[in-house]
């Protein structure tokens, strides 16, 4: 099989990152008998500096009319005093929207040669992290009616929450169907105590949970959700939850594995294809000196395969690879523990992965 593949390094260490996966890619091609083509587009602050907007219309056809789009990381302080509209995460926004991609799907998942780089107690660790969080990505706060106006108290600013009931069946459908492909548990997490849009909410996942009886659905609310995740993280195995709260959870999920060095996300939608890139941002203190992690975005590649090409045994040898190396003591800067060493380079633990496929 030929599949076409927009390219967006980024920004930072991105280009590095990105390089990495593209290795991986070819030798997965190589040993299954697929051609993956590589399209380069740009994205973030790159684009602003080549053609003054943060997501150039020529970025949106590429990626429109490619299979899936893979992405190392964008942003940086040199950009960060732009007015909001032309900030390079304004990039993230817009492909979301213009590629339909609904759902961003946040693995986090502890590996047990890592478990003495997880922050919590050892006895929590050793029960075990494996989960993965159903985030809405196109709608909620960051696409509602926002703005500022006078009041009585001076100048005020407001972001509207909003969600319709298609919006919520979509999203809930996806979290329904993948937690049917794991363990059969999935948390809906709201603030329906509080908000409106969550009472909505939570009244349209459960009326999807009757098309799937097989999944136990619970309720948790936002703010004791935060405090499981620290508290019992073994608990969870799929979460769904909106776009604000799903931004902030996702993240605090992903500092119980040790590094956000090692996670990797897929923006996806109704169909075939999606975004797929790392969840750790540009690095640029450490751009171009062969120190980044290149796990987060080898693995990444390893969800486009199997989420945008349905290629599951080809991103198993993938993942199997990365488990491997790991299991072995291959580290890079951010998982150095005390006692191992030296360091990978961004290259060296590349070609490591690349061995073990």
């Amino acid at each position: 099989m030929t599949y076409n593949i927009a390219l967006i390094k980024g920004d930072g260490i991105g280009p590095e990152i990105t390089a990495a996966a593209v290795r991986v890619l070819g030798l997965i091609g190589k040993k299954y008998g697929h051609d993956f083509n590589f399209h380069e587009a740009a994205a973030g602050g790159r684009a602003i500096d080549e053609h003054g907007i943060p997501l150039p219309p020529q970025t949106i056809d590429i990626c429109k009319k490619s299979d899936a789009v893979l992405l190392g990381a964008v942003g940086g302080p040199k950009w960060d005093t732009l007015p909001g509209h032309l900030r390079p995460e304004r990039a993230l926004l817009g492909l979301r929207k213009e590629l339909g991609l609904f759902a961003n799907l946040r693995p986090a998942a502890l590996y047990p040669s890592l478990s003495a780089a997880c922050p919590l107690r050892a006895d929590i660790a050793a029960a075990g992290i494996d989960m993965v969080i159903v985030r809405e990505l196109t709608g909620g706060m960051y696409y509602g009616d926002r703005g500022r106006r006078m009041s009585e108290g001076g100048e005020e600013a407001y972001d509207t929450e909003c969600y319709s009931a298609s919006e919520i069946e979509r999203i809930g459908r996806t979290a329904f169907e993948l937690a049917s492909k794991r363990q059969n548990r999935l948390v809906s997490i709201d603030k329906a105590n509080v908000l409106e849009s969550s009472r909505l909410w939570r009244e349209v996942i459960h009326a999807l949970s009757a098309q799937y009886p097989q999944v136990e659905l619970t309720d948790m609310l936002v703010d004791n959700a935060a405090m499981q995740l620290i508290r019992n993280p073994a608990q969870f195995d799929v979460i769904v939850t909106g776009n604000m709260f799903g931004d902030i959870l996702s993240d605090e999920a992903s500092m119980l594995t040790g590094s956000i060095g090692l996670l990797p996300s897929a923006s996806v939608g109704a169909g075939r294809g999606g975004l797929f890139e790392p969840i750790h941002g540009s690095a640029p203190d450490i751009a171009g000196q062969n120190k980044a992690n290149p796990i987060a975005t080898i693995l990444s590649a390893a969800m486009m395969l199997r989420y945008a090409f349905g290629l599951d045994r080809e991103a198993g040898a993938v993942e199997d690879a990365v488990s491997g190396v790991l299991l072995e003591g291959a580290r890079t800067a951010d998982i150095l523990g005390a006692g191992s060493g030296p360091a990978l380079t961004t290259d060296a633990m590349t070609d490591a992965i690349l061995a073990k496929i």
